[in-house]
């Protein structure tokens, strides 16, 4: 289970101290529904929980990929994401720069419930590449492109995502 209070803390944020405050959970039932309803043979990035932390949102999320060994990657412009990998393996890049970018429709479900303002490549230049896998945890400051250029078996992560500018949409 992942304690915001400290996640926030390691990535560097306040906690105000507050009445209204209230933690939030989410059970490993919550998380394998929205994880079992997810379509096969297809990307799924699903929010299971987005709130407001007290001048900042956090959520969790699911996020599934297929294997495959055709590279995509995205930059967000405001939004940190914290990866824990729950199944599978892959190479993930970050860093450089995006190859072939073009921006996120700001109207787009996928920007308002999310991204952010975010732009999208056929991949990353220059970054650093590691094999990720089962267990393993990674950290993607805003602003910092990343992409898989190969996923060896389906893969699937948690993500928690710290939207200090409040951009997101609640659920």
């Amino acid at each position: 289970m992942i304690n915001l209070a400290a996640l926030a803390v390691f990535l560097g944020l306040t906690v105000p101290q507050t009445d209204a405050l209230m933690a939030t959970h989410v059970s490993d039932a919550d998380i394998a529904t929205v994880a079992n309803a997810a379509a096969e043979d297809s990307v799924t990035d699903d929010s299971i929980r987005l709130v407001d932390a007290g001048g900042y949102n956090v959520g969790i999320g699911i996020v599934q990929r297929p294997a495959t060994n055709r590279a995509s990657a995205i930059q967000h412009h405001a939004l940190t994401e914290v990866y824990r990998v729950i199944a599978g393996a892959g190479t993930l890049v970050t860093g450089g720069t995006l190859i072939d970018s073009r921006e996120l429709a700001a109207d787009s479900q996928t920007v308002k419930v999310l991204t952010g303002p975010s732009d999208v490549g056929q991949g990353v230049d220059g970054g650093n590449a590691r094999r990720i896998a089962t267990g393993d945890m990674v950290i993607i400051p805003a602003g910092v492109p990343h992409g898989f250029t190969e996923i060896e078996e389906d893969i699937a992560y948690l993500v928690v995502r710290v939207d200090p500018q409040q951009l997101l949409q609640l659920k």
